[in-house]
């Protein structure tokens, strides 16, 4: 990766706003720099969160997964399959880390081979009623349904903690009045990342450990 022609001050401010979640546009303001340079510069720090993130070992014990769909209001169709959206899976440990991938659709031949690759076999996998989960009740997997027509959380069986990743990230999404669908890959690892290392001081230190290995 090419390195910066910024000055160590200025990147170093650029990253510390990119981790306050400050956007491109008002750190190129704060910090002295043309907008499109900032943008470009938080550009190559969401790619070196890619390229540094990796996948880390199978998930094991308590397991939630749930599926999103990402993108701008649109009328029409909603929920599953919405038209114009981003569908995205989403894997969560119980008090542990979360892993999420841009899918293609929701249907058990698209989920179930990524639930195989990232959870452990004999987990407690815990899910909604959609039928693309059908195939856990066959699995080598302990699976636990919550029918959110009824109710959100019975004692453990629920699925409130990938819930709250999907709200935190498009939270955070929302800042940017639209990310263009090629780059919306590298926004949800920045996502995932933010609340895998929830403190801004551990996320300060990775990060710059990481463009002192990619753009040093």
């Amino acid at each position: 990766m090419r390195k910066s022609r910024l000055s160590q001050r200025k990147q170093d401010r650029l990253i510390e706003h990119f981790v306050a979640g400050t956007t491109a546009r008002c750190a190129a303001d704060l910090v002295g720099v043309n907008f499109k340079t900032a943008a470009y510069y938080y550009h190559r720090l969401r790619e070196i969160i890619c390229l540094a993130v990796g996948e880390e070992s199978p998930f094991t014990g308590e397991i939630e997964v749930d599926e999103s769909y990402f993108g701008g209001v649109r009328k029409g169709k909603r929920g599953r399959g919405a038209a114009g959206k981003v569908p995205v899976f989403g894997i969560l440990k119980r008090g542990g880390k979360v892993y999420t991938q841009v899918i293609p659709d929701a249907k058990s031949k698209t989920l179930m081979p990524i639930i195989e690759r990232r959870v452990q076999p004999d987990s407690i996998v815990y899910t909604d009623c959609w039928r693309g989960y059908n195939v856990l009740d066959v699995s080598e997997f302990k699976h636990c349904r919550i029918n959110h027509s009824v109710l959100f959380a019975d004692q453990k069986n629920h699925i409130n903690g990938i819930e709250n990743f999907w709200n935190q990230a498009k939270r955070h999404m929302r800042k940017f009045n639209g990310i263009p669908a090629k780059h919306f890959p590298l926004f949800l690892k920045e996502c995932e990342w933010r609340f895998n290392n929830p403190s801004p001081q551990t996320q300060l230190k990775q990060i710059k450990q990481w463009v002192k290995m990619y753009m040093g």
